[in-house]
């Protein structure tokens, strides 16, 4: 851990010669220094100061140590998970300002995290929130800082499981008032939809060529749902990737007519049918809209950003949730049958 402290800079002046007619002069330089004495006093009382809450703050946060007997990397990760913040000085108020020690240190932990069972995982969050509601100011730094780092989609450290149990703590906290809350209970409320596991919600959609259709109703081994718009950069940059993936393009293919191994669903969850309709889409992929707006009026799946996927079985059960169409292929590569 890398510890900052701020650097002391002396610059020296040489000493000059004092001849007898130069004396009341030195005098007056004499007396003038004396008279602004106090004041470099007080500045330098003020920087010893600086630098003993800086070292305070910088001090605040030890790694624990791990016990010898623990020897196995997964029993070392799950130990240092639990017990992660307890050298954390939750009550200094200073390192709210040290994104360099606080923030560093969340990154770190939710890396620490990825490498323990979800269930240790979410509870050492849990823990993390128990820890800063000693404070009102740190709780609420770090209900923003798991916002940031869990929540928002370009994140890399993006992860709904990880943000239900803080999302939980937050409602249920007396440490923030009533906008706060309802911002959690919304986000909770979008995070508990379509969770892996789940049966993934059912709704109609419609082709190009006026066919209608529904989720439930495609029979593949995989689904893969890609909700997108088509003046998306990043939603062109997917569709062009899946198209030119010899391996997701090539499962589209494979299987039988009547149930091929991959289905991938592109729809469109917005209302310019115009620019929907103008807009190309590869064979490989079902382009489809939602012409009901029941995606968005009732909010049966999160887009908080497109594009937005999920991976979903035989049997619709969700496999992914929002994830990389990188991670998509990585998973089937390692998990689909041939």
């Amino acid at each position: 851990m890398t510890l900052y402290s701020p650097l002391r800079h002396y610059r020296r002046y040489p000493r000059r010669s004092r001849t007898p007619r130069a004396l009341r002069w030195f005098a007056a330089v004499v007396l003038l220094l004396l008279s602004l004495l106090p004041l470099f006093a007080g500045c330098a009382s003020q920087s010893a100061e600086t630098e003993r809450g800086t070292a305070h703050s910088e001090a605040a946060f030890t790694l624990p140590d791990i016990p010898p007997l623990l020897v196995t990397s997964e029993a070392r990760a799950s130990y240092l998970a639990a017990h992660y913040w307890q050298g954390f000085n939750f009550r200094d108020t200073a390192l709210i300002s040290r994104p360099e020690v606080t923030e560093q240190a969340l990154a770190d932990f939710l890396d620490i995290l990825s490498r323990v069972p979800p269930k240790e995982a979410q509870s050492s969050l849990t823990a993390m929130m128990d820890s800063a509601a000693v404070d009102s100011a740190m709780y609420a730094h770090f209900m923003k800082l798991s916002g940031k780092y869990l929540y928002e989609p370009n994140s890399p450290f993006r992860n709904e499981e990880y943000y239900i149990p803080v999302l939980r703590h937050i409602i249920a906290s007396s440490r923030l008032g009533e906008p706060d809350k309802a911002r959690a209970k919304f986000r909770l409320d979008m995070a508990l939809k379509n969770r892996p596991g789940d049966v993934a919600a059912d709704f109609a959609y419609t082709l190009a060529d006026g066919t209608v259709g529904s989720l439930r109703q495609i029979k593949s081994s995989y689904t893969l749902l890609f909700f997108n718009s088509p003046d998306c950069e990043d939603c062109r940059r997917v569709k062009d990737y899946m198209a030119a993936s010899e391996y997701l393009a090539g499962m589209t293919g494979e299987g039988s007519a009547r149930r091929p191994r991959l289905v991938i669903l592109a729809v469109y969850p917005d209302e310019d049918v115009e620019q929907w309709r103008a807009a190309a889409y590869p064979p490989c992929m079902l382009n489809a809209r939602d012409a009901s707006q029941v995606i968005n009026r009732h909010r049966l799946y999160d887009l908080k950003a497109v594009p937005c996927l999920y991976l979903l079985d035989a049997d619709k059960r969700v496999l992914l949730k929002d994830v990389t169409v990188e991670h998509v292929e990585l998973y089937l590569r390692e998990h689909a049958r041939n």
